[in-house]
């Protein structure tokens, strides 16, 4: 499902970086166990005040049910998700699943937090960026769970990323080495993927980098400055950060829409599985902090020294 194809207008179309364990080999992390192998169970905060808008395609005619089957499942607190469509109605079983994924992980890392579900007239990049620029106006962060191969006119569009008060978070994608946009934006917070293995009371026993993460140089995108003090090859570097991304020790999540003629309890991986939950976690900083995040990329630089 990362394939990218180009519409007859040039216009790049995304893809989700979607894993989906049909085999159900390894295991599936429930929100308790995440939460528990991050530390997010020592915070006091649930993120409220704070919108968290996921930016979807198609979206799901189902979600707002799967919500509350999620919810229930898991014992968090209830949520309505605000769905706003700009444009396209009609139903894809593997955005659907995307989309019950990312409302589903970050309700259960931020549950004080609102949920906007922003719905794009299509995948092409002209569209999505329009979805994006809405979401932008109504919540703190956005997560964005699609991505592409990066093309040169990407430079032009850093300022759809470029707002105060909001910070922005993509996959890095799953095809391995290479950079991808809009992940490579510099003021995206890139989410590469990781293993993360526990043992049978959630403990984390080791947690390495995930062999389909995607990550590298930007072809275009010049070394922003908060990243000077750790490389110096003029390019940005990404991802920026990483989480649990790795369909053996994927994540549960339910989607009552029809994907390959499967419905209800999946096991899902890749890149895509942690961006929601990064922006949750930004979520849960700014309900903490005196004002929201504009830029997460330079806090996050600032908080361990450089290696280089």
């Amino acid at each position: 499902m990362n394939e990218i194809a180009t519409t007859p207008a040039g216009d790049e179309e995304m893809s989700p970086p979607l894993h989906v364990n049909f085999e159900r080999a390894g295991v599936a992390y429930t929100p308790a166990q995440i939460r528990k192998a991050y530390g997010f169970a020592t915070l006091s905060g649930t993120g409220v005040g704070q919108t968290i808008a996921v930016v979807e395609v198609y979206g799901s005619p189902t979600i707002q049910q799967d919500l509350n089957t999620f919810s229930k499942q898991f014992n968090l607190p209830t949520a309505t998700v605000q769905v706003v469509n700009l444009g396209r109605v009609a139903t894809n079983g593997g955005w659907a699943l995307e989309t019950s994924l990312d409302v589903e992980w970050a309700h259960a890392i931020a549950p004080g937090a609102g949920l906007l579900e922003v719905v794009a007239k299509s995948a092409a990049t002209s569209d999505l960026l329009a979805a994006v620029d809405y979401a932008a106006q109504h919540a703190s962060v956005v997560s964005m769970s699609w991505g592409g191969t990066e093309f040169p006119s990407e430079v032009s569009l850093n300022a759809h990323f470029n707002v105060p008060g909001v910070t922005f978070v993509a996959a890095s994608g799953d095809s391995g080495a290479g950079a991808e946009w809009p992940a490579a934006a510099p003021n995206v917070l890139a989410v590469g993927g990781t293993t993360l293995k526990l043992d049978a009371s959630g403990n984390r026993l080791s947690e390495t980098g995930w062999v389909d993460s995607g990550g590298g140089q930007s072809a275009f995108i010049r070394e922003p400055a908060y990243q000077q003090s750790w490389q110096s090859s003029g390019y940005r570097q990404l991802p920026d950060v990483s989480y649990d991304a790795d369909p053996n020790t994927g994540v549960q999540v339910y989607d009552s829409t029809p994907y390959q003629r499967y419905s209800g309890w999946f096991v899902v991986g890749g890149t895509s599985a942690g961006t929601p939950q990064w922006a949750a976690l930004i979520a849960l900083v700014n309900a903490a902090g005196a004002k929201p995040l504009s830029a997460a990329n330079t806090a996050l630089y600032t908080l361990v020294s450089p290696r280089r």
